[in-house]
């Protein structure tokens, strides 16, 4: 696995943890919102960040696309 790969993954299991959310409904939501896309695009200064950034980051990410 590439290494953002790796990091998609762990975004994954911090933004489930961060919001108390099972696998399946994270896994809807990054699919809904194509948040895998962006983080895959982003991931050269998205890695560089921590926890609570990430968690913020993609919930303005997804504001910003219900809008």
């Amino acid at each position: 696995m590439s290494e953002a790969g790796r990091f998609l993954v762990y975004c994954i299991e911090t933004y489930k943890t961060a919001k108390n959310l099972s696998g399946r409904q994270v896994m809807e939501l990054f699919t809904e919102y194509k948040i895998s896309e962006y983080i895959f695009a982003c991931f050269e200064s998205l890695h560089t960040t921590g926890d609570r950034y990430i968690v913020n980051d993609i919930d303005m990410f997804i504001e910003a696309r219900k809008a």
